[in-house]
């Protein structure tokens, strides 16, 4: 903003309090200002460019206030969109990767994007081989980051932005940073920072049931003033009867009105509506609130705009348990591929509990069943269970899947299968057949939930036409042949797992015997294990011909020491990592200087310079030949870190 434009904005604002104040008028509060920093300092996107040593381009603002909203443009040029990783830091030292690169789909030439919070779709989501141009701005594309800019709101405007761009597959595509523009927006002098968040309490409600809802007002901790007269407007959604509301404030269920009152800095405002769910089974209630008045201005929203990109706008959605449709399961997304576990080739002894098998390469898997109950033989569903029949199949003639025909004494018993898989997965899809009810009989419920390193992972299910889910559990209220696909639970884990957990009985549907019931488990489609490795290298002067040891200098004849980390950040083991380093023109490796260890400070294993010998695996390799040290891990697991170290004379 120029010298002259700023005299300019100020005038006409004094101006404008002079008028208002001889009117007897209060004044609103000040607008929001932006300012934009211009970044377009080239530089090459090349096999330098690591995550480990980025393209830095810096930001330098003197401008001095509170951010309410950052934006970023960047336009660079490359052969693969999807390498490139981009991290914006603020002065004060808060961090956010804006782009996390989409390695395995993204494919399309340059980046020529700007980040925006509120754009409504995310970035590296628009053509996969879709080109962008070369010129900008205005840039070509408005894309929400992978995570939110709002991260810097209520920090510094002043000192240094740090612009960080890496290339993930640095030696196999090449570009260029071309440039990139900054827009800051500044906090009001006085505001309030408003949000809103609502949430259902509880379980989705069955028709005739009731529902609470809760409404959260929070004023910021970076606000600088309390928000008085605060009301948020929530108009009761149809299926939803008011009964009663209980909290902060008063609420008027004709108008939908919450009169929230005073929010102090830093302290949230909440209250209960609760109600009574008239829709039939199977509908979706929505129910939507904004905050539409404040006495001071919010440094991020608008009060009762109906924007809902905005935190001061909040919704929140149940299904109303019973009949309903069945369910759309979520695409299970595999980077590195899938691997099935097919029943059908497999056989299983009926009656036995304890089995496994090859997956593909990987190792076994393996099922293990309990039953407090009994196990019966049907010559309907197969004979003897648990066994492999195509008889309880959700309508997929044909294929074989694992049985579970059982007896159980009581309500709370359970049947629990424990899969355990060969390796980390990075995600898992399958089926569980004939989850549903039979009058005066069995009320099927199963509980799904998986494990990492004992950690409890949660799926995602979806049902069918005969049951609905609360959670990680699915509920049985409606009849379905074995056949027929009314009773299929589809599972989907979205994250990695070493363990799938499936516990089966009734719920309270059932009688307090419940007599015989079955499902059964498909086949099991898994994510490949993949692993993310980092590598960084390191360098210190040892000695010098001048100094000795005494503060060394990197002068010709002086001794320094290389090591090379390579990190296993993934959640599977990485086997046969091989680092190769190869040496500049201007040094010379000192002959038998390798040592390995788990870091550079334990790299103290001696190695000699060839690639043979029992050195060679223990647990770590390294050689030296031609100028070029290489290290060799035939296995790092998950978590952990090789190193191996080396010296040189500076030619």
């Amino acid at each position: 903003m120029s010298l002259r434009f700023s005299r300019i904005g100020t005038l006409f604002v004094r101006l404008t309090l002079l008028l208002l104040a001889a009117l007897g008028l209060a004044p609103a509060a000040m607008a929001q200002t932006s300012v934009t920093f211009s970044q377009t300092t080239t530089g090459t996107i090349n096999n330098t460019t690591t995550c480990t040593a980025p393209l830095v381009r810096n930001f330098t603002v003197t401008n001095v206030f509170t951010v309410a909203d950052v934006n970023i443009g960047v336009l660079a040029t490359h052969t693969w969109r999807g390498d490139l990783q981009i991290t914006l830091q603020s002065p004060n030292g808060t961090r956010v990767q804006l782009v996390n690169g989409d390695v395995n789909s993204t494919d399309g030439d340059n980046f020529n994007v700007l980040l925006d919070d509120a754009a409504a779709q995310v970035v590296n989501t628009d053509p996969l081989s879709g080109n962008h141009s070369t010129t900008a701005p205005p840039y070509q594309n408005t894309f929400r980051p992978n995570n939110l800019l709002s991260a810097f709101n209520g920090g510094p405007s002043n000192g240094t932005w740090r612009l960080e761009i890496c290339d993930l597959f640095p030696s196999a595509d090449n570009g260029s940073f071309r440039r990139a523009d900054l827009t800051l927006t500044s906090a009001p002098s006085n505001f309030a920072d408003l949000s809103l968040t609502k949430t259902l309490i509880g379980a989705a409600p069955v028709s005739g049931g009731t529902a609470t809802w809760r409404l959260t007002v929070t004023n910021s901790g970076a606000s600088t003033q309390a928000a008085n007269s605060v009301a948020v407007t929530d108009v009761l959604p149809a299926g939803f009867v008011f009964s009663s509301a209980s909290g902060t404030g008063t609420y008027n269920s004709a108008t939908g009105v919450w009169t929230v009152g005073s929010v102090p800095i830093g302290q949230s405002r909440s209250i209960d509506i609760v109600g009574t769910v008239n829709a039939s089974a199977g509908a979706t209630i929505t129910n939507i609130a904004e905050i539409t008045a404040s006495s001071v201005t919010d440094s991020d929203s608008t009060p009762g705009n109906g924007v809902t990109s905005e935190d001061d706008y909040a919704s929140a959605t149940f299904v109303v348990a019973g009949a309903r449709v069945a369910g759309i399961a979520p695409t299970l997304t595999c980077p590195a591929g899938t691997v099935l576990h097919d029943w059908d080739p497999l056989t299983w002894t009926p009656g036995s509990t304890n089995n496994s098998y090859a997956l593909s390469t990987l190792g076994s898997i393996g099922f293990s069943l309990t039953n407090p109950g009994l196990w019966l033989n049907n010559a309907g569903l197969g004979g003897q269970s648990p066994n492999l029949q195509n008889v309880v199949n959700g309508g997929i003639l044909g294929q074989n899947s694992l049985v579970q025909l059982v007896d159980l004494p009581d309500l709370s018993s359970r049947v629990v299968t424990t899969i355990t898989l060969p390796k980390v997965m990075q995600g898992a899809q399958f089926n569980l057949y004939d989850v549903d009810f039979g009058a005066a009989q069995f009320a099927d419920t199963v509980t799904v939930e998986g494990r990492l390193s004992g950690a409890t992972v949660l799926p995602t299910l979806t049902n069918g036409v005969a049951n609905y889910i609360i959670a990680n559990s699915a509920y049985g209220d409606g009849v379905a042949n074995n056949d027929s696909a009314d009773g299929t639970v589809v599972v989907t884990f979205t994250s990695p797992i070493d363990t799938i957990i499936i516990r089966y009985g009734n719920h309270s549907a059932a009688p307090a015997n419940p007599g015989q019931q079955a499902i059964s488990v498909s086949d099991i489609t898994f994510c490949h294990p993949i692993t993310t490795l980092n590598v960084s290298k390191t360098s210190s002067v040892i000695s010098d011909p001048v100094n000795g040891t005494t503060n060394p200098k990197a002068i010709p004849g002086a001794l320094v020491r290389y090591c090379v980390t390579v990190a296993n950040a993934g959640t599977v083991s990485a086997t046969t990592v091989i680092a190769t380093d190869t040496l500049p023109a201007d040094v010379t490796y000192v002959a038998n200087s390798l040592r390995t260890g788990t870091s550079c400070a334990a790299a103290t294993t001696v190695e000699d310079d060839n690639n043979t010998g029992t050195d060679e695996s223990d647990p770590y390799g390294a050689s030296h030949a031609s100028g070029t040290v290489i290290g060799i891990a035939a296995n790092l697991p998950a978590a952990q870190s090789f190193a191996f170290r080396f010296d040189a004379i500076v030619d």
